[in-house]
């Protein structure tokens, strides 16, 4: 018996969100992504019962891209279903599940497999972060009200959490089936857009570090505080990489703008009808041919190790764990193996001769280059991956196009000669595109963004925020031309 035929019986009952009958109109597809959308900004302000609210984030700089809030239901984010997904690409890239996702069968044993993997990343991920990482603090109060102490009231925060992974995993699968786009990127751009406005406009009297706009107001009119002699090398430093940002404006808008560009680039494959003459088209093969969503699996198996450095340090202890393997201050690596593979975020981690950092030149170097070429490579690896498992591969392609009626001009209408045709592009184009999107990310996180956005969250936003907006012009189009949307399926 096959794994297929013993897991179905599970598999196939996994509770789904039901699939639309029929067309939905635009302003219903609206209407839900604008309700769960309503439903996430809701949940992320709902804080955990039981939880000494103020404690360290257990994703830290990564939470922009896994979404979600510490210390509120929201405590996991997307990030089981990122963790699930990455699992699936791996065992997908092997070929060891044999799954057709062309098989109606298949698709559903894919979509069950999948949520029972989310399922088991929540529990592999809360469960630490509860009991063993420290990152959720039991309230002293609540524990000595309620009769079953302080395990229970760890139990309790768990089930608060565990409940709130699996509301995300639904919410996102609702807007896939029935709102615009996927939640997923809807929660990303949620996330990132709040920390941009915040680094914009946040004013001196709210908490936090004081945005853009009022630190350059205060410094025309005359009443910042603690401002260097703009006119000395500490106050040109304060201009362009402290509260003065000059850099970091720069590089946001830069990233918009490259991000932007690589989109509209594109090699386009002329296409024409086998039977209705002078019908054509063009197939486009874009620069960032995956998109930049593979950045998301790179970047959550960072957070994950990372996580695992902060649970061994809290378990083992500053004596107990081996200094080649990390090497901790109020929660973050300043050495060994955990200090390398962290990733770098903003310019004074970096910046040695600026005096803020208590490592070496050449180890920070060091550091740079790791990030450098796990981003790089893996950014390159997961596109390959996520072509392949996402059916935009050249055989998928070529059977789709084939499917369509359509050919290539020159070319026989045969799959295996358009396969050939895409395998000249589609490959080494996703290669291209994944490596220089891990690229842009490093070197947006090295140079600072507004807000303190990492610059993989910013490609993300810019680049989800494009594609929506290109699948609402599509829908609208469709809307006004309902024969348009029988062409299209």
């Amino acid at each position: 018996m096959s794994w297929k035929e013993a897991a179905e019986p599970v598999l196939t009952r996994m509770p789904s969100v039901r699939r639309p009958e029929g067309h939905v109109p635009f302003k219903r597809k609206l209407g839900w992504t604008a309700g769960v959308l309503v439903l996430y900004f809701f949940l992320t302000n709902v804080f955990l019962y039981g939880v000494n609210i103020g404690g360290p984030d257990a994703f830290g700089q990564f939470r922009s891209i896994l979404a979600g809030n510490q210390g509120t239901v929201l405590q996991l984010g997307i990030g089981p279903i990122v963790t699930a997904s990455i699992v699936l690409q791996l065992l997908g890239g092997a070929d060891l599940l044999g799954l057709d996702t062309d098989d109606p069968r298949d698709q559903v044993l894919y979509q069950g497999l999948q949520k029972v993997l989310v399922v088991a990343m929540i529990f592999l991920t809360g469960l630490p972060m509860v009991f063993a990482g420290g990152f959720l603090q039991v309230d002293p109060q609540v524990a000595q009200s309620l009769p079953f102490g302080t395990m229970g009231v760890k139990w309790l925060i768990f089930a608060q959490i565990a409940v709130g992974g699996i509301l995300v995993l639904f919410m996102d699968e609702i807007i896939s089936k029935w709102g615009v786009g996927s939640g997923i990127g809807l929660f990303i751009i949620a996330g990132v857009s709040q920390k941009l406005l915040g680094g914009l406009f946040a004013w001196p009297s709210l908490p936090g570090r004081t945005g853009l706009i009022p630190t350059w107001i205060g410094l025309i009119t005359g009443s910042a505080q603690n401002v260097p002699s703009l006119l000395t090398a500490s106050g040109i430093q304060y201009l362009l990489i402290g509260d003065g940002d000059v850099i970091a404006l720069v590089t946001t808008v830069l990233i918009f703008a490259v991000v932007v560009y690589a989109e509209s680039v594109r090699v386009e494959i002329p296409l024409s009808h086998a039977r209705v003459k002078g019908a054509r088209g063009r197939f486009p093969v874009k620069l960032i041919y995956a998109s930049v969503l593979p950045m998301i699996l790179v970047r959550a198996l960072q957070a994950n190790l990372q996580f695992l450095g902060r649970i061994l340090y809290n378990q083992l202890g500053a004596s107990g764990m081996p200094n080649w393997l990390g090497t901790y201050s109020q929660g973050t690596p300043t050495g060994g193996l955990f200090y390398y593979l962290a990733p770098i975020q903003k310019p004074s981690q970096w910046m040695w001769w600026a005096g803020t950092i208590g490592q070496e030149p050449w180890q920070v170097i060091l550091r740079v280059l790791i990030d450098l070429t796990f981003m790089v490579v893996g950014g390159a690896i997961f596109a390959v991956f996520w072509v392949e498992t996402t059916d935009m591969g050249p055989e998928a392609t070529a059977k789709q196009i084939q499917n369509s009626g359509m050919q290539i001009p020159g070319f026989r209408q045969n799959t295996g000669v358009i396969e050939k045709v895409m395998e000249r592009y589609i490959p080494q184009v996703t290669v291209i595109g994944g490596a220089l999107v891990g690229l842009l990310a490093v070197l947006a996180n090295m140079l600072g963004t507004i807000g303190g956005v990492s610059g993989t969250g910013l490609l993300l936003t810019v680049s989800i925020t494009y594609k929506l907006y290109e699948e609402i012009a599509e829908e609208q189009l469709m809307e006004m031309h309902p024969m348009m949307r029988e062409m299209f399926g």
